[in-house]
C-alpha cells in the first residue's frame, strides 16, 4: 500500500510540475468567475483562530456523543436485534450523521467568526454554495440521458466481450496477456463507466482463463483495477466528470469537455505506464503478493 501510494504521488507530482502546469500557463483572473478575486490565502485573524478552536471542540463533542451511542454494547445506534454495528442504524444513517455534523460545525464556525448570526445567514451560505453547482446539475441532466441510452444499447458490454474474445484468440501468455488485458480494460472503461458493471462483464471470462494459466484471482483483479482506474480522468461516463468540469469552469469560464480531457490526458498515459510497470515488476519479477495473505499463483 505504501509503495503504490508513493508511486502514484510521485507520478502525479511530476506530471503536474513538468507537463500540466507549464501547459496551462499563468493564471489570469479575467477568465475566472468574479468571486475568485475575493478569495485569498492570507493569514488567519485572531477571530478566525478562535472560531477554529471552538469548532474543533465542538467536533470532539460530536465524536464523543456518537461514540457513546455506538461503542457500548447497549448503544442506541447499534443493531437492536444482534447488538452489533453491522446492519445498525449508525451504518444505515451514516450519510445523515455526516451531513448534520458538517452543518452544525459550519454554523458553529460561522457564529464564532461573526459571519453567521441567524438561520437566514445559514440559508444564504447554502444557496451560495449550491449556485456554483448550476453547471454541474445541467451537465448531469443531459449526461444521465446519454448514459441511459448507452446502457440500453449494450455497446460497452459488447465491446468488453469482443475484446475478451480477441485476447483469448491471440493465444498469449504471462505478461503479454496481462498487458493487453490492462489496455482492454482501460479502453472499455471509456464507454462502461461503472467499475462493478465492467467487472461483472470481464470477470467471468478472464478470471477462469487466467486461473487456468496459473494466476490467482487477486492478481487478475489488480490488473483489472489498473486499466479501470487510469481512464476515469478522461471519460465523460465517470459520474464525477461533470463535477470536475463545474469546478474547473470557475477558474476558466470557457472550459469545455475537450479542454478538460486534454488537460487530464497526460495523467492517464503516465499512470497507465507507471502502474503497469509497477505491476509487472511486483508480480513477474519479484513474485510478491498483491495484498495481505493473497496468493500470486494458482495451482489447479
Amino acid at each position: 500500500m505504501f509503495a503504490s501510494t508513493f508511486f502514484v504521488t510521485l507520478i502525479g507530482g511530476l506530471v503536474t510540475e513538468r507537463i500540466v502546469e507549464p501547459k496551462l500557463g499563468k493564471f489570469d483572473p479575467a477568465y475566472a468567475d468574479n468571486d475568485i478575486d475575493q478569495q485569498s490565502m492570507g493569514g488567519l485573524s485572531s477571530t478566525e483562530k478562535r472560531a477554529l478552536k471552538g469548532t474543533g471542540l465542538a467536533a470532539l463533542a460530536l465524536v464523543a456523543l456518537v461514540a457513546v451511542m455506538v461503542v457500548p454494547e447497549s448503544g442506541i445506534l447499534r443493531n437492536p436485534e444482534t447488538g452489533l454495528i453491522s446492519g445498525s442504524p449508525f451504518l444505515r444513517g451514516i450519510v445523515v450523521i455526516v451531513a448534520v455534523s458538517f452543518t452544525l460545525l459550519g454554523f458553529v464556525y460561522g457564529r464564532l467568526a461573526g459571519t453567521m448570526h441567524n438561520d437566514r445567514d445559514v440559508v444564504n451560505a447554502m444557496a451560495k454554495s449550491m449556485s456554483s453547482l448550476g453547471l454541474y446539475i445541467v451537465l448531469v441532466f443531459f449526461a444521465a440521458q446519454f448514459v441511459a441510452l448507452f446502457n440500453w444499447s449494450n455497446f460497452g458490454t459488447v465491446t468488453a466481450i469482443a475484446g475478451a474474445d480477441l485476447l483469448e484468440s491471440l493465444g498469449l501468455r504471462g505478461p503479454g496477456l496481462f498487458a493487453l488485458f490492462i489496455i482492454m480494460c482501460a479502453f472499455v472503461n471509456l464507454s462502461l463507466g461503472s467499475a462493478s458493471a465492467q467487472w461483472a462483464v470481464t470477470a467471468p471470462i478472464f478470471v477462469p482463463m487466467l486461473m487456468l494459466m496459473g494466476y490467482a484471482p487477486e492478481v487478475i483483479q489488480a490488473a483489472y483495477r489498473i486499466g479501470d482506474s487510469v481512464t476515469n480522468l478522461i471519460t465523460p461516463m465517470m459520474s464525477y466528470f461533470g463535477l470536475i468540469l463545474a469546478v474547473a469552469s470557475r477558474y476558466r469560464k470557457d472550459m469545455g469537455i475537450g479542454t478538460l480531457v486534454a488537460i487530464m490526458l497526460p495523467y492517464t498515459l503516465f499512470m497507465l505506464i507507471g502502474w503497469s510497470l509497477l505491476f509487472f515488476i511486483w508480480v513477474f519479477v519479484f513474485g510478491l503478493p498483491v495484498g495481505p495473505g493473497s496468493a500470486t499463483y494458482y495451482t489447479l
